[in-house]
């Protein structure tokens, strides 16, 4: 069958930065944040990338199979919760021919529209852009209402989460702030790892090429120090993790 139409940037045939073991990773066009900290900004305009069908990519996919049997496939983005019935559909398939999927997502749209999209992925990669409202309303331009209603949700069902944060030196690295955020953490049974992306300019030069101003661009990235005092305060989700 054709299957559902949707457009996406690119995909990632042996990734191993999102999700268990060698994941296929596919990276949805379309999102609704514009993180001051985003390295894929050319994902952000729901028009970009190219026009696929679910049954292109599901033969993409199978042609990977000998390498992902120990992974799987992850759809990323952008934000692939921007086209729910595409990622649903892909997920779907993949399921259904044996494979382990995860949705990385940030959670910010209402759950309305992502309920059954989120049901249909094995595991959530769910990535919390800062505890605070105002500081996420600042780094992101949305608050976090619907990113924290997507991890309640999950808790609520029993999905596997990893969650997902970036250390952003100045506003997400402090120690106060990482604090309040692994005891926020804490009482959610879901959550199986949280993995803590230090801030890189890997994507600064898609900013300039886009004739976007980088906001961050007088911003250092995170010491090995810094990094490691992070890391302690989560520890415990990571020990036990598989």
């Amino acid at each position: 069958m054709g299957g559902i139409s949707g457009r996406i940037h690119s995909w990632d045939s042996f990734g191993t930065l999102d999700g268990p073991g060698i994941r296929f990773v596919v990276f949805l066009q379309g999102c609704p944040l514009r993180c001051r900290f985003c390295h894929n900004p050319d994902t952000w305009h729901p028009n970009g990338g190219r026009s696929i069908t679910t049954a292109e990519l599901e033969k993409q996919i199978e042609s990977c199979r000998n390498f992902l049997r120990n992974g799987g496939v992850t759809l990323s983005g952008g934000e692939p919760l921007m086209q729910p019935d595409f990622a649903l559909d892909l997920l779907r398939r993949c399921r259904k021919t044996g494979f382990h999927t995860a949705l990385d997502t940030a959670g910010s749209l209402p759950l309305e529209r992502t309920r059954e999209t989120i049901d249909a992925a094995d595991l959530l990669l769910l990535d919390i852009k800062a505890l605070e409202p105002e500081l996420c309303r600042e780094l992101t331009g949305q608050d976090n209402k619907n990113e924290l209603a997507t991890l309640e949700y999950c808790e609520q069902t029993g999905k596997e989460v990893w969650i997902r944060h970036v250390l952003l030196p100045g506003k997400t690295l402090s120690m106060d702030r990482l604090e309040k955020l692994a005891e926020y953490l804490k009482p959610f049974r879901c959550i199986r790892r949280v993995e803590l992306l230090p801030y890189h300019k890997l994507g600064a030069f898609k900013w300039k090429e886009l004739g976007f101003d980088d906001p961050l661009a007088d911003v250092p990235v995170p010491t090995p120090d810094e990094r490691n005092a992070a890391e302690t305060l989560f520890s415990a989700w990571n020990r036990t993790s598989s």
